[in-house]
């Protein structure tokens, strides 16, 4: 990696051993193909990506101690083309199932859905109208294991309808699939907030998602792109936890007395 001061998105060296092997790999099978020798270090594209993810900042924008913006958005749109950001997922998440003393693959999941604004730089045919949340924007439907680890996102313009499809189109392919739905619904007369049983845990991960301020609204004009900002948001959710790293906190250096401050 360059050396720079670090950011508080970079990656330690235990979460970058998490996912290295895989983007190495991933540029080796490219070098085979008589593709140039690359000049940046992947793991500086990882850590812009997750900069972008985690503070909402346009592409654009990324600091000049990063890879050029346009290189990075290549790197980030080929990984989701080919499935390789998807392949990372899913190893972090069956490892993060591994770790917590659950087998690989789960027997049951959990699916809602998140209605989100979108940006103006979003087509207006990616875009839909959820009369019931009254938001103009992009729906994500996820599916997570009982934990809240993500199996799966879909990402469609918003349309009401799609809520009540649960409970009929859905179920009835579930069922052809041999899989059992049942649905959880709040008490006759309920008003506010209150926790559902099982329902909490694909509200949780919501949370983790908007955590990331590139998720708190749909700024990819793909909708390939939305659910690959969804996949990096969970690679930074279970890395952390598989390594047990927060947030970096660090400081500079202290100085000797004396010593003018760094600019």
């Amino acid at each position: 990696m360059a050396s720079r001061r670090p950011h508080r998105t970079d990656l330690s060296d235990e979460r970058w051993a998490l996912i290295e092997p895989t983007l190495t790999a991933w540029r080796e099978a490219r070098r085979g193909l008589g593709i140039k020798k690359p000049t940046h270090d992947l793991r500086e594209i990882v850590n812009a990506i997750g900069y972008v993810n985690r503070t909402g900042i346009a592409w654009e924008y990324l600091p000049h101690d990063f890879p050029p913006h346009k290189t990075v958005y290549g790197y980030f749109s080929a990984w989701q083309a080919d499935g390789t950001t998807e392949r990372i997922h899913d190893l972090l998440r069956r490892r993060t199932r591994h770790a917590s003393g659950r087998k690989d693959e789960p027997t049951a999941a959990i699916i809602d859905a998140q209605t989100v604004p979108t940006s103006s730089n979003v087509a207006e045919s990616e875009q839909g109208y959820d009369a019931g949340k009254r938001v103009k924007g992009r729906k994500r439907h996820i599916a997570t294991d009982t934990p809240g680890l993500l199996l799966a996102v879909i990402v469609i313009a918003a349309h009401a309808w799609v809520d009540s499809g649960y409970k009929t189109r859905f179920a009835e392919h579930a069922a052809r699939a041999g899989i059992t739905i049942e649905a959880v619904a709040r008490e006759p007369g309920q008003r506010g907030f209150r926790v559902l049983p099982r329902r909490w845990a694909v509200e949780r991960t919501f949370g983790w998602l908007v955590l990331h301020r590139r998720l708190t609204r749909d700024h990819e004009a793909r909708s390939g792109h939305a659910r690959s900002m969804v996949h990096w948001a969970m690679i930074d959710v279970m890395s952390r936890r598989l390594t047990g790293g927060n947030t970096p906190i660090w400081r500079d250096a202290p100085t000797e007395p004396g010593t003018p401050p760094a600019t």
